[in-house]
């Protein structure tokens, strides 16, 4: 078999996205033939190394598995918590595959959230060359005028970098705020709070709806399904 990067080799066998195995090679959390190796650029051969990630054999054998989570607010999409607050991972009842969510919902947004053991497909949907759509349903406080959000679509300067184009529905008036959905294919954190709160209109509550033409509908907060060939599909169109 040909000689692979290490973190290319740990996203395939399903422990991360690839970058997010990089900060376990760099941590120092994989070891290589009992040494540990904290550089990523490090070259293995599957079958001839053995690997491990916090002391436990990682190989290909995993069958890939991919669920689709509505996250309820008051929950962190990280695997643990030193702030000893509730993840996602914790939904998944009765699961025992090693999963992790594609990307990050902040601890008070809601929606859709990919959770999976595939590397590679998780590195695809949160690299900006695939600009993988994600679609957001926002309740911002006041009244957005329609040059404002032809000024957000077109893009604005956020944190010394100009955000790619978005597109942006208004839904409907509530009260003295308004309801809003937005799709954009970036990553940033935070980014739709962030692009409303820089035009005045800070978001009051935030829930993603769909990873392309993957949709949320009708799964209940808290609540989880397998996604099939099919579904994976969805998420680039």
């Amino acid at each position: 078999m040909n000689p692979l990067r290490l973190q290319k080799y740990l996203a395939h066998c399903g422990v991360a996205s690839r970058r997010k195995c990089e900060e376990f090679i760099q941590a120092g959390r994989v070891r290589v033939d009992g040494k540990i190796v904290d550089q990523p650029g490090v070259k293995i051969t599957p079958g001839r190394h053995n690997i491990t990630f916090d002391g436990q054999p990682v190989s290909q054998k995993n069958k890939h598995e991919y669920y689709l989570l509505n996250k309820p607010a008051g929950y962190v999409t990280t695997l643990s918590d030193p702030q000893g607050r509730p993840v996602v991972r914790s939904l998944l009842k009765n699961i025992h595959t090693r999963l992790f969510p594609v990307g990050r919902l902040d601890i008070d947004t809601e929606g859709a959230l990919i959770l999976t053991n595939d590397g590679q497909f998780a590195q695809k949907v949160q690299h900006p060359s695939f600009e993988t759509n994600k679609t957001y349903e926002a309740v911002i406080r006041g009244h957005i005028k329609q040059s404002t959000i032809r000024l957000l679509e077109k893009g604005i300067m956020l944190e010394k970098k100009m955000t790619a184009p978005a597109k942006i529905r208004f839904l409907s008036q509530k009260g003295k705020n308004s309801a809003i959905q937005i799709t954009i294919h970036e990553g940033r954190k935070r980014q739709v709070r962030k692009m409303f709160g820089a035009v005045g209109h800070p978001v009051i509550h935030l829930k993603r709806i769909a990873y392309g033409r993957l949709q949320l509908r009708n799964l209940p907060p808290g609540q989880y399904r397998k996604l099939d060939g099919e579904d994976l599909k969805k998420v680039f169109l």
